[in-house]
């Protein structure tokens, strides 16, 4: 278990150490979850150990939600005011997100056989 969290968290470190010293527009948790897909890829595999803390930690996934359900409560009247145009945004964002999800998992499973 301490393996897989110290693998976590070193792509976590290193994502954000690049993003702040390149000045990066995107959170340094993006570039960590690209990094460790990367990583991922190059070794053809996941590391049982690094995918029993994952596992684990997807159980708890929805505890994460919490802070932001609390925060778009908390946006009462820009909600009331630009709803629309964010639920577009949700929307397409929501919809990019499943085909690109999609056809890496369809590339993947060509790539397995």
């Amino acid at each position: 278990m301490l393996y897989g969290l110290t693998v976590l968290f070193a792509f976590l470190l290193a994502g954000e150490m690049i993003v702040r010293t390149a000045g990066l527009p995107i959170p340094g948790s993006v570039l960590a979850m690209l990094l460790l897909t990367a990583w991922l890829l190059l070794r053809r595999g996941v590391e049982p150990r690094v995918a029993k803390v994952s596992s684990g930690l997807m159980r708890y996934m929805p505890l994460f939600f919490v802070p932001a359900g609390v925060g778009v409560m908390d946006l009462g009247p820009q909600l009331a005011s630009e709803g629309w145009s964010m639920l577009a945004v949700i929307v397409l964002s929501t919809l990019i997100t499943l085909a690109v999800t999609a056809l890496t998992l369809q590339w993947l499973l060509r790539r397995q056989r």
